[in-house]
């Protein structure tokens, strides 16, 4: 019998992110969206396999407008890699379209990094599903 008082537990104290490395995922959700710098961007969000329950999205952002030159070149150059990762080649014109992305299946490198005085995953490259 279930006990009918909800409380915590100790598995939602656990806040060890998985390991540093490569991860199947799929690409849940995305969308355009207005950093708070007023600056747009397109989220993405991936669904990770083989990641413990609590740990198994993470969100990666590209900046499209509105930053430094520099800036906009790294973002829309890591964009390029993730769309060659799931197969897609785009070209020259050719429009960003966050639906082009839902549900294609790539490998994504994650790395930890401290924001704001917490630990958190950071995506930090993309590879081809093998």
């Amino acid at each position: 019998m279930t006990d009918p008082s909800p409380c915590f537990h100790q598995s939602d104290f656990n806040d060890l992110l998985p390991p540093e490395g490569l991860y199947a995922s799929v690409i849940d959700r995305t969308r355009f969206r207005t950093s708070s710098s007023g600056n747009m961007t397109l989220q993405v969000i991936y669904q990770l396999s083989d990641a413990p329950a609590g740990h198994d999205t993470v969100a990666d952002y590209f900046v499209l407008s509105g930053s430094s030159e520099r800036g906009l070149a790294v973002s829309r150059r890591r964009l390029i890699e993730l769309y060659r990762a799931c197969g897609l080649h785009p070209r020259h014109g050719d429009l960003i379209r966050p639906e082009d992305l839902q549900g294609l299946k790539l490998q994504v490198r994650l790395g930890h990094e401290s924001y704001e005085g917490q630990m958190r995953l950071r995506v930090l490259g993309y590879r081809a599903m093998p």
